[in-house]
C-alpha cells in the first residue's frame, strides 16, 4: 500500500488527475479506495456547537462572524453534562465520532478551555473518537487537549494560499499550517480540509490538496466542504457548485492521500443519495450526521440520523467503528504482562 502514498506532488500532475474524464476518474479512485480502506464502510459523526457565535474573524462564509448580521446570536460555552448527553444519544444512533467546536478566533488558557477538557475526557470516556475544533492552538494547549484523551483535532485550510487573502483578513495562512505544525507535536490526529464555492479557481482547490497531500504526513481527515450560502455574509450569493466538481474534488483527494478518511462534509444536504453514492464509490467514507438537522448552527442544515441510516442500509454500508486505526498513546490505558513464569506454562496457543 506505501507505494500508493507520495508527499511530491506537482500542481500539473494534480491537473492531469482532476481533469481525467469523469467516469475513468471515479473508476481509479475506487480501485485505490478498496486498496487502502474498507469500502464497506462508513463513519458516521456528529457535530456539536459549544460555544455559537460572536467570532472576532470575518471569514466570508461564516453565520457565526460577530461582525455579519446572520441571525446567529453570541452564546455561552455549552455545560460538559448537555454535551455528554447529546453524545451518548449520537451513540445509540451509530455514530462513533463526536466533534465540538467553538467559535473562537483561538484556544486560550482559561477556565473555558477547562471545561472544554473536561469535555473531551467524557466523550471520550464514553468510548467515542472525539475532535475538536477551537482556532489557532498553541503546542502546549495541543498537548493538554492530548492528554485528555483528545483524538483529533480539525483546522481547515479552506483554500489555496493564494485565494486565502480573499476570503479571510484576521489570521494569515502560516497561522493555521502553524495550528497543524502544533497539533503533530502531539499523538493527536490531524482532520485538515476545505471548503468549495468560495469563489476560487480550480487551481485554487487542486493548490489546496497539493499543500494537505505534500505534508510530511498526510491529515488523518480531509473533510470536503459544499459552501453553505448563509445570508448577511459577503458569501451569500455565490453560485452552487456543480455536482461533478464536488465528484472530481473527492475522487482527487483520495488519489492524493489514500489512507486518509474523506469526509463529506457541509453541504452535503444539497445532494441526493445517488450522488452521495457516487462520492461513497469515489472514496468519500465519512459524513455527518444529527437529530437536529443542521451542522454547527440552523443556518447550516445536515440529513438527520434516519434519513441517513435509511441511505447505509439501501446503500448495503456500515457504520465504522470508533478508533479503528488505534487510540492516540495518551489514551490508551497501560496493560501489564502477565507473569514470566504463567505465561511460560500457557498452552501452545494460547493467547
Amino acid at each position: 500500500m506505501n507505494r500508493f502514498v507520495r508527499h511530491d506532488w506537482r500542481l500539473d500532475e494534480l491537473r492531469a488527475i482532476y481533469h481525467t474524464p469523469l467516469l475513468e476518474l471515479v473508476f481509479r479512485a475506487a480501485a485505490l479506495h478498496r486498496r487502502s480502506q474498507d469500502p464497506t464502510e462508513l463513519q458516521v459523526c456528529r457535530l456539536i456547537s459549544i460555544k455559537t457565535g460572536g467570532c472576532p474573524e470575518d471569514c466570508s462564509y461564516c453565520s457565526q462572524a460577530a461582525r455579519y448580521s446572520t441571525g446567529i446570536e453570541s452564546e455561552p460555552l455549552m455545560n460538559p453534562a448537555t454535551v455528554l448527553a447529546i453524545a451518548r444519544e449520537a451513540r445509540k444512533r451509530g455514530v462513533s465520532r463526536v466533534c465540538m467546536g467553538a467559535a473562537w478566533r483561538e484556544a486560550r488558557d482559561n477556565a473555558q478551555f477547562d471545561q472544554v477538557l473536561e469535555m473531551v475526557r467524557g466523550v471520550t470516556a464514553l468510548g467515542l473518537e472525539v475532535c475538536c475544533t477551537l482556532g489557532l492552538l498553541t503546542e502546549g494547549q495541543a498537548k493538554k487537549l492530548a492528554a485528555a484523551g483528545l483524538y483529533a483535532y480539525n483546522h481547515n485550510l479552506d483554500t489555496s494560499e493564494r485565494f486565502y487573502e480573499y476570503i479571510i483578513s484576521t489570521r494569515k495562512y502560516q497561522d493555521r499550517l502553524d495550528t497543524l505544525k502544533a497539533v503533530r507535536k502531539t499523538d493527536v490526529t490531524l482532520c485538515a480540509g476545505g471548503i468549495l464555492g468560495l469563489g476560487e479557481r480550480i487551481d485554487d482547490r487542486l493548490m489546496l490538496l497539493r499543500t494537505l497531500a505534500n505534508l510530511p504526513r498526510h491529515p488523518e481527515s480531509v473533510p470536503i466542504n459544499i459552501l453553505t450560502k448563509i445570508d448577511g455574509t459577503p458569501l451569500a450569493k455565490q453560485p452552487d457548485v456543480p455536482f461533478d466538481e464536488v465528484l472530481r474534488m473527492i475522487a482527487t483527494a483520495r488519489i492524493l492521500m489514500p489512507k486518509s478518511v474523506v469526509r463529506l462534509s457541509a453541504g452535503r444536504d444539497r445532494l441526493s443519495t445517488s450522488e452521495q453514492a457516487l462520492c461513497f464509490l469515489a472514496g468519500a467514507n465519512s459524513i455527518f450526521s444529527s437529530d437536529e438537522r443542521k451542522m454547527l448552527t440552523k443556518k447550516a442544515p445536515s440529513p438527520d440520523y434516519d434519513a441517513d441510516e435509511a441511505m447505509l442500509k439501501l446503500l448495503g454500508l456500515k457504520p465504522r467503528r470508533p478508533f479503528k486505526d488505534g487510540k492516540p498513546k495518551a489514551t490508551v490505558p497501560h496493560r501489564k504482562l502477565a507473569p514470566t513464569r504463567q505465561r511460560t506454562q500457557a498452552k501452545p496457543g494460547a493467547s
